[in-house]
């Protein structure tokens, strides 16, 4: 062993078998895994499992460990979610435990610092700013906090805006009506709602107006009060219609502006209404911003290897 690796031990005690054989999975799968993400051995004998490598990496490996562990113990089966979710953001074990949303299908709660701080911000401010790379839950996380909000009778509505392919929104080419040509790029928003609502319960609130599809080229002289409004891949706005959804907000209503300024579509002479408004706004009491990277990535791990790749190249041929 270098000067640069350690050796930990850790002792397991399950109050059955099964624990164990879900814990490591089939062929050890599990405990593979952790080793490939973490950089480093692990020794299985019965319930004692020793981890080799270095001092930092064997912390994170082993909080890992025992959060899967944790999971098997609750009888859950463990599929490659589960495990990207156990090695996802070791900080989580210091999460505010109390920021756990309760909808009819399921719990929602946050799984890293920025998540935490995320649903803090909604809970605290009136209008908030989520920015950050796809897959780190800005989307589900701001329905969850909506559907919580019109479940306990803070808001009388759910709107729900996101601007069409084109900045200018020319949604007359589109086939269909409205709804129809504007249903597409809101569906990451339908699915979260189905998600934690039910499809009946969802499709009844879509057709009482309770949860409302509002295309921005549709929200010119509204004034919205009462509601919980949603603008998703905002960074496809531009300068103008970003200050229209900012000045549409009434009496008794949230704002969760989310976006990644990493996927801009709009022409290049055309400045993001996400990019200039944080400019324009960032600092102003009563305005929360969270800003997520690629750590908060709760899809598929590489997912995060990928957005950091991009991001690596796209710094490196600025230079």
């Amino acid at each position: 062993m270098s000067k640069d690796s350690s050796l930990t031990n850790l002792e397991l005690k399950p109050s059955d078998a099964n624990i164990m054989i879900r814990f490591v999975g089939e062929f050890n799968s599990n405990l593979k895994f952790i080793e490939k993400m973490y950089d480093v051995k692990i020794f299985q004998n019965g319930n004692n499992l020793k981890i080799s490598g270095s001092e930092d990496n064997i912390n994170l490996s082993k909080d890992a460990l025992l959060s899967l562990y944790e999971t098997a113990g609750q009888g859950n089966e463990i599929t490659k979610e589960t495990l990207h979710l156990c090695t996802h953001d070791q900080d989580r074990m210091n999460l505010n435990k109390e920021i756990k949303i309760k909808t009819p299908k399921k719990i929602i709660a946050p799984r890293s610092k920025n998540q935490s701080q995320y649903l803090e911000s909604i809970q605290n401010y009136e209008i908030n700013f989520g920015i950050g790379p796809a897959g780190t839950g800005k989307t589900y996380l701001a329905v969850a906090a909506a559907v919580d909000a019109l479940l306990k009778e803070k808001v009388d509505r759910i709107i729900l805006v996101r601007p069409a392919v084109e900045a200018g929104e020319k949604l007359g080419f589109l086939p269909g009506d409205l709804s129809q040509k504007v249903d597409p790029y809101l569906r990451p928003l339908y699915d979260a709602l189905y998600e934690m609502l039910g499809t009946d319960k969802t499709e009844s609130l879509l057709a009482k107006g309770i949860v409302e599809i509002a295309p921005l080229a549709y929200m010119r002289g509204r004034t919205l009060n009462n509601s919980f409004i949603i603008v998703d891949e905002s960074q496809n706005t531009t300068k103008e219609q970003m200050k229209m959804v900012l000045t549409r907000m009434g009496f008794g209503s949230n704002l969760v502006i989310n976006g990644d300024l990493t996927q801009i579509d709009l022409p290049k002479q055309i400045k993001s209404g996400l990019s200039h408004s944080i400019e324009v706004i960032q600092g102003t009491d009563g305005v929360g911003f969270t800003n997520f990277s690629s750590k908060d990535v709760v899809r598929h791990p590489l997912v995060k290897k990928i957005i950091d790749a991009y991001k690596y190249f796209e710094e490196k041929t600025k230079l």
